[in-house]
């Protein structure tokens, strides 16, 4: 087992390997700043929240592009949905590909919105790995009767 010193540190590299990669913005750090003592799980109950709602969403605009005649409409709603609850928790990447395909979904381009749906998905599944295992890591300070670095 890791001391309690080595794990910060790998929270701590591993937090701003995220920044550096463009995974995660300040939003995030604003919204660890909003978790307390008297809210200790607030980060990781908002983060399921967006991991549920993503869920669904990539599912709906799945299942919407692939119907004949598809309804822009819905796409569009369904993508601005998926960037909002990105940009709250700070999933930068997630947020901006989102933005290219509300601009194909305007201009009712099937061949753009399937290659942006493309890359929604593996934008989310990254950002959800890695928050995966920031939270781990959180866990396993924490069990070792660590502090989490702020």
């Amino acid at each position: 087992m890791a001391g309690v010193s080595q794990l910060q540190k790998q929270f701590v590299d591993y937090k701003a390997s995220l920044f550096q990669e463009g995974v995660l913005d300040e939003q995030f750090d604003q919204l660890q700043g909003l978790q307390d003592e008297s809210n200790p799980n607030f980060v990781v109950e908002v983060v399921s929240l967006f991991f549920q709602d993503s869920e669904r969403l990539l599912n709906d605009l799945t299942k919407t592009l692939n119907q004949q005649g598809v309804d822009f409409k819905k796409v569009g709603a369904n993508v601005h949905q998926l960037k909002g609850s990105s940009s709250s928790i700070g999933a930068q990447r997630v947020q901006r590909v989102c933005i290219a395909f509300r601009n194909y979904g305007e201009e009712h381009n099937i061949e753009g919105c399937l290659k942006s749906l493309q890359l929604v998905k593996h934008e989310y599944t990254i950002v959800k790995n890695k928050l995966e295992t920031l939270f781990k890591l959180e866990q396993q300070i924490l069990a070792a009767g660590g502090i989490v670095p702020r």
